[in-house]
């Protein structure tokens, strides 16, 4: 126990040596060069289809045949499913009766009103005749217009009666069984959901403290579970400022296009988003704190270190730079900065050594040859050895 408690003891000697030898302090640099600067923001969002389309059927009916399923490749006008039209084609032929016998009188109107105008200018009949006449001629005739919109009806909706695709897509969903009865009231019945999974979106939640770094046409890279070894990008396209507050979090939906050729993103699936709010390549770009870097005031501190030459006149912005031994003061005109570094648009040129702090560097602490520490346990034998 004796020997256990002995090496704490041996260790603050040995520390309390250390901290009384003498420090040296050296100056830090940092080489100027190009580089690349970039800020990014993280996100999560949701696959999405730009156009994705509900496709339904404006009649009502059994639905008599489906040409389509499930995954299924689709080409704008391709027949998707029709509706029995037994209904529909009588409707058809109802408002061909109803017009051509709308027609009839209106025709037969039309003759007796031409036939008493002429003889109402010639006064061989009275005005009541005429009105009467000229009265009944209007209503045909407004029946007749009314029968043609009839049919004009009946035609479209027996065309309504075979569904076609508005765009080339896949089917990403079908509502519908062949038998089943579609009503159509105040909205279309839904048949299918299409979707055109060449060109993707993602609607990213951006939280309130980064959202006013995200601009449109900033470029994202982003990953998926389901393909966690490939990277895919894209561009924002819309920052929507809407709020959603969850849970205390107030997060603005960001939309990010994203080109799909080979189909691998699919709707519903979550992206881990990274979006470069900053983007700069081939910069003159230095470490922040150089800004902040002031040389030391007193001769005994500066003492092996570069003289400090100040600038003759103010600055908005100087960096101290090292030049053939001394501590150049030098003016800088400043870009944009991200976290860690700051770019410099004038001043610096490649290969300039701009200091960054001061750093003290401890002195010799190792025992002289020939000195020993008493208070280090010696090996087993010594003593032996030294008494021979």
């Amino acid at each position: 126990m004796r020997y256990i408690n002995f090496i704490p003891a041996a260790a603050f000697v040995f520390a309390a040596t250390s901290c009384s030898e003498k420090q040296k302090m050296e100056l830090e640099t940092y080489t100027v060069e190009t580089t690349s600067m970039s800020e990014i923001v993280t996100a999560t969002g949701t696959m999405e289809s730009v156009t994705s389309v509900d496709v339904g059927t404006q009649v009502t009916g059994i639905i008599d045949k489906l040409y389509v399923d499930f995954n299924d490749h689709v080409e704008k006008g391709q027949l998707l499913a029709e509706i029995e039209k037994t209904l529909l084609d009588s409707e058809l032929k109802s408002a061909d009766a109803s017009m051509a016998s709308a027609k009839a009188t209106y025709e037969y109107a039309k003759k007796n009103f031409e036939r008493d105008k002429t003889l109402h200018d010639e006064q061989l009949i009275s005005d009541y005749e005429f009105q009467t006449s000229q009265k009944d001629f209007d209503v045909a005739r407004l029946s007749y217009e009314k029968t043609q919109a009839d049919r004009v009806r009946a035609a479209k909706n027996l065309n309504y009666a075979e569904i076609y695709s508005p765009i080339d897509g896949i089917v990403v969903s079908r509502e519908v069984e062949v038998g089943q009865t579609v009503v159509s009231s105040m909205n279309v019945a839904n048949l299918y959901v299409i979707a055109d999974l060449d060109n993707m979106q993602v609607v990213g939640a951006v939280d309130e403290a980064d959202i006013g770094q995200v601009k449109v046409g900033q470029h994202v890279t982003f990953t998926v579970d389901s393909y966690p070894d490939d990277t895919f990008t894209g561009t924002v396209t819309q920052v929507r400022i809407n709020p959603t507050t969850t849970n205390n979090v107030v997060t603005y939906e960001v939309i990010v296009g994203a080109p799909n050729p080979d189909q691998k993103l699919i709707p519903g699936m979550t992206a881990n988003l990274t979006i470069y709010t900053l983007e700069l390549d081939n910069v003159t770009a230095i470490p922040l704190k150089a800004l902040k870097f002031q040389p030391m005031q007193s001769e005994e501190d500066s003492k092996h270190l570069p003289v400090p030459v100040p600038l003759s006149e103010n600055a908005k912005h100087s960096v101290w730079v090292e030049r053939d031994g001394k501590l150049v003061q030098t003016a800088v005109e400043l870009g944009v900065a991200n976290s860690i570094y700051q770019q410099v648009t004038s001043g610096l040129k490649p290969g300039d050594k701009v200091a960054l702090q001061y750093n003290q560097i401890a002195g010799n602490t190792q025992p002289k040859q020939g000195e020993e520490n008493p208070f280090m346990p010696k090996p087993p034998g010594a003593n032996k050895n030294k008494k021979q």
